[in-house]
This record gives C-alpha cells, sequence and structure tokens, in this order.
C-alpha cells in the first residue's frame, strides 16, 4: 500500500510565509512479496517435470549347483558383440558333442542397421510389435489411458510368446556397439535384456567366426 508522509513545510523562523506541504509516497512492499510466493507456488503445482528415461535390464541370476538342470529358454535370442561385428543365435546353447545329442549351435552375423538387427528383432518379436500397435491406436484416440497402455505393454513383454534377448560381449567390443544393441532392443520393445558373460565355450565358436 502507498502512504504519503506529510512535512511540515520548514518555514522560516519568526512568522513569514510557509512553504506548501509536500508529500513524500512510501510504497509498501508486502503484498507484492506475498503475491510472488502465491504465484511461485502456483507454478510449482501445475509444472510438469521431464521424467528420466530408463530401461531396464534383468541382470543373471545367482549359478545354481552342478548337479541341478538349468530350465529351458523359451524363445530367446543372444547376440554376441565382437569389436565392430555382431552375431547371434537362437535358443540354447549346445556345444559340439554335448550329452543332450542336440546340433552344435552355429553363430549367424548380422550387422548393427536397419536390414540387420533391426529387422531381425521385428521379424523375431512380432507379438509384442503388432499388440505395441494396437494399443498405441487406442491411445491416440483416448480409447485408454497412459497408464492402462504401460501396464497392458509390460504384461504382453512378459509373456511367454514375447522375445527374451542375452547380451553378450568378449574383450575386443566396444562401448559404442554395445550401445548401438540396446537401442534397438529398446526400439523392438523387448521387455526382457539380460547383459551376460559369455562361456568359454561361446568364445570358441565366436572366434572360430571372426576367422572366417
Amino acid at each position: 500500500m502507498a502512504e504519503l508522509a506529510q512535512d511540515d513545510g520548514g518555514g522560516k523562523k519568526g512568522g513569514g510565509k510557509k512553504r506548501p506541504k509536500k508529500g513524500s509516497a512510501r510504497i509498501d512492499m508486502t503484498p507484492m512479496v506475498d503475491l510472488g510466493f502465491l504465484l511461485l507456488t502456483f507454478f510449482v503445482m501445475t509444472s510438469t517435470f521431464a521424467k528420466p528415461k530408463v530401461m531396464s535390464l534383468a541382470y543373471p541370476a545367482k549359478e545354481t549347483d552342478p548337479g541341478v538342470e538349468n530350465p529351458p529358454v523359451n524363445n530367446a535370442i543372444t547376440f554376441i558383440v565382437s569389436d565392430d561385428r555382431l552375431f547371434y543365435y537362437k535358443g540354447e546353447f549346445y556345444a559340439e558333442g554335448n550329452p543332450k545329442g542336440k546340433p552344435a549351435t552355429e553363430l549367424t552375423e548380422t550387422n548393427f542397421g536397419p536390414q540387420g538387427i533391426r529387422k531381425l528383432l521385428a521379424d523375431e518379436n512380432k507379438f509384442v510389435l503388432n499388440k505395441k500397435v494396437e494399443l498405441d491406436a487406442k491411445l491416440q484416440k483416448k480409447q485408454i489411458v497412459d497408464s492402462i497402455h504401460k501396464k497392458e505393454l509390460n504384461e504382453t513383454q512378459r509373456d511367454n510368446r514375447a522375445l527374451k534377448v542375452l547380451v553378450k560381449t568378449d574383450m575386443k567390443a566396444k562401448t559404442r556397439n554395445f550401445i548401438d544393441v540396446i537401442d534397438e532392443l529398446y526400439i523392438a520393445s523387448i521387455g526382457t535384456i539380460a547383459p551376460v558373460d559369455i562361456m568359454n565355450s561361446e568364445q570358441a565358436l565366436l572366434d572360430e567366426a571372426l576367422k572366417r
């Protein structure tokens, strides 16, 4: 609130004509401070802060006892990164002459481009990608809210029909290539991603493939 401070004019001693009184304005800033805090509170309460986007990685569990057989891997693919080259195999790994009598695993080489790993993941993870297209269409038409979209997509990614991916690297692998693989997995809506140490038998098979 503005106030006027009155002045007696400061006339001469002993009488004489007095000058008219002048008022000096003094502004009370207290209401402005209150208004500033109200505006600050309003913007803080109504602002939407950017949420960091993170990708969850499923790290392998502790090794089981030697006598306990590991559960079979369903609908999984393993990528192995070495230098600027990328290899993969589907399903479980079987070494040459394994006790189960399964055919030995063979590595297939692909690349980091759209016609390589991206096309491979799109073909192998059609179940999730088709469901994602359906959910995106419902979200755009406002038939579902964002929370329902996220919940149903997560449930689809955990389904047995969804693709699971293991990523392994050798000593020659480059960090940027590993990140490129993770980015492609995110684009393909892979729900289960597990960075795993490479086995000795896999390393031996990789060394043979690198020589070709």
